[in-house]
């Protein structure tokens, strides 16, 4: 390992944060904690017509929602930057200059034309379908002459003649070979001189100090020629770690089929951001072989490529949601209320002005629905009745519970027995109630559901006697008033 371990998450901001970058951010982000290196977010917006800043301040956003935070970048800044690629064309162009100088790679003036032919023919063949090295022929004199006259013209990097196989041990994937014979002398940079991919990531990456790179594997195929330009730059080659990529549970790559894909998208259906970043450390990557919660500082303190697996990660989002169940009933309740108040507020189920008075009271409902819910996007349904000065009760129910025979006067002798009460707590009320069944022959779970029915509107609801105890005494009995008058019409 070396003295000081930099690593890089570096998206493209063509669309937001896809599931599969957010985990690959974790494991850089969670690896340099681990080492106590440094984590640097680098935008790698070199594509103008799909690059907009709109999509950067997303993956921004989305990051610091995950509560991933990086010592390098934009809005950090930093030693090495700047750190948008589209900053950086100076240093491409000094490299490009360095290799010219150096010989290690030459003008190609075939125009696409002429390229696309030589690949149809070479197809036609069952040939090499890599560049036939038609320029690198060209005399010293020719080749000086066409630069004068400003021909257009592309970069390409000379692949040794006596260079052996690729070979690099990738930390997840083990020894990892690719044949000399596949590569061909490749573009680094175009006619218009920006330079390509694999050329600007390395000459960043150099820069940069970047020890280990870590990414998907959909990026394998992009190292050999990575390998060939550090070496041509006589620079240190990274270690690469390359990530199985993330599957839907038709084993195909997860994409939009499969549903919500963004980070973006989880934070809206109401996941919290530290199961989201526990739930996608463990696509890949474990701690042991039963521990499923794992906080930040653990994940952070444990995080290793050794434990990475070799193969793909099958999302489930049935899991997820179990785990966002589980960090949300962990949540104090101080913390919960927190969480919660957005999404009422949202649901028009309070004002924002209206939340430092009612603090007290939402931290009573907190638990009361944070043992009952997933994710937050369900709260507002469950807690509505709540807010609500009355409530519509649901035709089902009132068939079901509200319509049994005796239940109005059950319901009549549910008001008596709590108008009485001069202590309106969640006991007093549960020992009021727990009364009325002998008194009305009817069983306590029908008289208990046809108070829940009169007070919610629905069968399911949180714990009722905490739930009327909340509501008060004055609304509550008017809304079982009003229950019993609805059955007397």
């Amino acid at each position: 390992m070396p003295e000081s371990v930099r690593v890089r998450f570096a998206p493209s901001p063509t669309g937001h944060l896809h599931i599969g970058g957010a985990r690959t951010a974790i494991y850089n982000w969670a690896f340099a904690r681990r080492h106590g290196g440094a984590f640097v977010l680098r935008i790698d917006d070199t594509d103008p017509e799909r690059s907009t800043e709109e999509n950067t301040r997303a993956i921004l956003s989305a990051l610091r929602w995950l509560g991933i935070d990086w010592d390098e970048g934009p809005e950090v800044d930093g030693a090495y930057g700047p750190y948008f690629q589209t900053q950086r064309r100076a240093s491409y162009d000094a490299a490009l200059a360095r290799l010219k100088e150096s010989g290690a790679i030459y003008p190609c003036f075939c125009t696409p034309e002429t390229l696309a032919a030589k690949r149809e023919t070479s197809r036609q063949a069952g040939g090499f379908s890599g560049y036939d090295r038609t320029c690198l022929g060209l005399d010293g004199a020719t080749v000086a002459a066409r630069l004068a006259s400003g021909e257009p013209h592309a970069w390409r990097l000379r692949v040794p003649d006596d260079h052996g196989d690729i070979v690099f041990v990738d930390a997840v994937r083990g020894k990892t070979t690719f044949g000399i014979d596949a590569m061909d002398d490749f573009v680094v940079a175009r006619s218009d001189g920006s330079p390509t991919y694999n050329f600007a990531t390395v000459i960043d990456d150099v820069e940069m100090a970047i020890t280990h790179v870590i990414r998907g594997d959909d990026h394998l195929s992009n190292t050999p020629r990575q390998i060939l330009v550090f070496e041509a730059l006589d620079a240190t080659v990274p270690v690469f770690a390359h990530l199985s990529m993330i599957w839907g549970p038709d084993g195909k790559r997860l994409s939009k089929r499969h549903g919500a894909t963004s980070v973006e998208a989880y934070r809206e259906l109401g996941y919290l951001p530290e199961a989201l970043v526990n739930y996608l450390a463990l696509l890949g990557w474990s701690l042991d072989d039963k521990t499923t919660v794992i906080d930040r500082a653990t994940l952070t303190g444990s995080f290793s490529l050794d434990r990475v697996s070799k193969n793909p990660a099958v999302f489930d989002a049935e899991k997820l949601e179990w785990l966002n169940g589980v960090y949300l009933r962990e949540l104090p309740a101080e913390d919960f209320v927190d969480r919660m108040v957005p999404w009422l507020v949202d649901a028009g189920l309070l004002s924002a002005d209206e939340v430092a008075a009612m603090r007290s009271w939402l931290v009573e409902l907190a638990p009361l629905v944070s043992e009952r819910v997933k994710r937050l996007d369900e709260l507002a349904s469950k807690v509505a009745f709540f807010f609500a000065d009355t409530v519509a009760i649901e035709e089902s129910a009132r068939a079901k519970v509200l319509e049994t025979e005796g239940v109005r006067e059950a319901l009549d002798a549910v008001a008596e027995v709590l108008d009485a009460l001069p202590d309106f707590s969640p006991a007093a009320i549960e020992q009021a109630l727990r009364a009325v069944p002998e008194t009305t022959g009817l069983k306590p779970k029908i008289v208990f559901q046809a108070v829940r029915v009169a007070v919610s509107g629905s069968t399911v609801s949180p714990p009722l006697f905490e739930s009327l105890a909340l509501l008060g005494k004055e609304r509550s009995l008017d809304r079982i008033r009003a229950a019993v008058s609805s059955l007397a019409q």
